[in-house]
């Protein structure tokens, strides 16, 4: 089963600036993801 990753959901992580994309192990709580990674989320 193939899917477009360009119709992926994103967001900017305040720390890094950079863009994030939704991945499986975050589709429970997306809405809750903030941080891109674990050192973003430390270094906040």
């Amino acid at each position: 089963m193939a899917h477009k990753k360009s119709n992926l959901p994103y967001k900017t992580c305040p720390v890094c600036k950079l863009d994030f994309v939704w991945r499986k192990k975050w589709e429970k709580n997306w809405e809750s993801v903030i941080y891109c990674s674990e050192k973003c989320r430390k270094n906040k």
